[in-house]
């Protein structure tokens, strides 16, 4: 059974603008580059060591896109991903934006989901103890988002002396959710500062901050969330949009606007992880558009240390794992032994944001 977001995008299976487009993308997923492994050349090493601990693959799911695991358990091997993030935790139960909240174009798909979640109190309740019982292998950020800076401390402090996950992602960025009376939070770098340099305050946890796509200078918001305290950084939410009914002018989604994610965020997303890395050398998630093997190294190339799979899982749930085995072969077709290989190297950051 789905629930929440991913009921509300699973109700029927996304297509994106017609046949071919994603089921190619899924194809390579669960095949690879479609070719033989080379004789007995190994499979690439998939295993990345960040945060103090060893991530098993670096394929992750996104927030917003998988509830806090339980949801998609009976139908993915979450044991088999290097982790996920979970569904945003807000101070307050939240039941989201008016329907309806998900429509598909050809590049993608339009969602304005409202951050759907139980609060504070019932995820400590209901959802923290089955992650504490059922994940093992995979690592589970818990991602937080809020209103008013001192929301997050909130969250923060209400959360850091549970079991069951290793960090925290805060979403500074989600359009279909800003501050009150403005942009969202990660446009606006003395926030980012705030809300970072508070958090720091209140957790030793890995501290992730996930950056927005429409920031024209991301190196310098990555420099400041750096020396904020934060531990890496996750590129990108999803980008603002809107579709319009032809007939009628009226939007498509019942909130208007939405976030525009799928693959035609991915070169988004991949010039997001370029400019990003120029201001810092902190390890990088990048996220939007992944559908296959090569997808994924193509952020690793970009700087990203790990990857996150999102829209994907709502058209076929099993995708991420698909792109692990096809990263496995990948390598092994290429030669490559390692992930870490790929990683693109941090750039000199007392020059990268003077240049």
């Amino acid at each position: 059974m789905v629930a929440g977001a991913f009921g509300d995008a699973c109700r029927e299976p996304l297509r994106f603008g017609g046949p071919g487009r994603i089921s190619a993308g899924l194809r390579s997923a669960r095949g690879g580059l479609g070719v033989a492994p080379d004789g007995d050349q190994e499979p690439m090493k998939l295993e990345t060591d960040l945060f103090g601990v060893q991530f098993q693959n670096p394929i992750l799911l996104a927030a917003g896109t998988c509830g806090f695991g339980q949801e998609l358990s009976e139908v993915l091997d979450l044991e088999s991903l290097g982790g996920f993030v979970t569904k945003s935790v807000t101070v307050e139960p939240r039941v989201g934006n008016a329907p309806p909240r998900v429509t598909e174009f050809g590049g993608g798909m339009l969602n304005s989901i409202g951050l759907t979640n139980p609060g504070l109190e019932r995820t400590k309740r209901d959802k923290l103890p089955w992650l504490r019982s059922n994940v093992r292998r995979a690592k589970v950020l818990v991602s937080l988002a809020g209103h008013t800076v001192e929301q997050y401390f909130e969250l923060i402090e209400g959360l850091d002396g549970e079991d069951g996950f290793l960090g925290f992602e805060l979403n500074l960025s989600c359009p279909n959710d800003a501050k009150l009376g403005g942009l969202p939070f990660a446009l606006d770098v003395a926030a980012v500062a705030e809300i970072l340099t508070g958090c720091r305050a209140r957790t030793q946890r890995p501290l992730l901050a996930k950056l927005a796509p429409n920031d024209l200078d991301l190196a310098e918001t990555a420099r400041i969330a750096t020396d904020s305290g934060a531990d890496g950084l996750t590129l990108v939410n999803t980008l603002p949009g809107i579709l319009l009914r032809g007939a009628s002018g009226e939007p498509e989604l019942g909130a208007g606007p939405g976030g525009v994610s799928g693959p035609a965020l991915r070169p988004v997303g991949l010039k997001a992880v370029q400019e990003a890395r120029k201001g810092t050398n902190l390890p990088l998630l990048g996220v939007g558009g992944v559908l296959a093997a090569q997808d994924a190294v193509a952020y690793a190339r970009a700087g990203a240390s790990l990857v996150q799979i999102g829209t994907a899982t709502f058209a076929a749930p099993r995708a991420a794992q698909r792109v692990v085995a096809g990263l496995a072969r990948w390598g092994r077709r290429h030669g490559v032994g390692a992930w870490t290989e790929l990683i693109a190297e941090s750039p000199d950051r007392e020059n990268a944001w003077q240049t």
